[in-house]
This record gives structure tokens, C-alpha cells and sequence, in this order.
């Protein structure tokens, strides 16, 4: 067996909130049940949301991702 850490980026677009993030990622249902996510720590940033976001556009969501959470993204 293999455990894997993974960080992932969400946009909380229902305002669900760190804890409500936490919980549908636990509480989802995989196939076979080959995927059992513990949800570990969660960084929370406030932005302001928009479809022009560096965050909703795939050439400047890794250097907005690092300038609002200071680490570096693995690929």
C-alpha cells in the first residue's frame, strides 16, 4: 500500500467553510473505497472572486497559488 500527500486547491464558490471543505472531502465516496482521504491541516485565504481570477485561468493559477500561500507546487 501507498499513502500519498496531495495538496489541492478549492474554491469555496457555496461558502462552505475550512470545516464543510473538510468534511465532503472525507465524507465522498470513492469506488471500492480505494480512496480514503484524512484531511490534515487547511490554509484558508480570502480573495475576491471573479471569472478574469488568476486562480480561474490554468497559465496563472500555480504563481497565484504561491504568492497568496507562500510554498512552492509540485506538478
Amino acid at each position: 500500500m501507498k499513502i500519498h500527500k496531495i495538496t489541492i486547491l478549492v474554491v469555496d464558490h457555496d461558502d462552505l467553510g475550512a470545516p464543510g471543505v473538510k468534511l465532503e472531502l472525507e465524507n465522498t465516496n470513492y469506488p471500492n473505497d480505494c480512496i480514503s482521504p484524512t484531511v490534515i491541516e487547511i490554509n484558508t485565504r480570502e480573495v475576491e472572486w471573479s471569472d478574469d481570477h488568476p486562480l480561474n485561468n490554468s497559465r496563472t493559477l500555480l504563481s497565484e497559488f504561491r504568492r497568496l500561500f507562500g510554498t512552492v507546487a509540485q506538478k
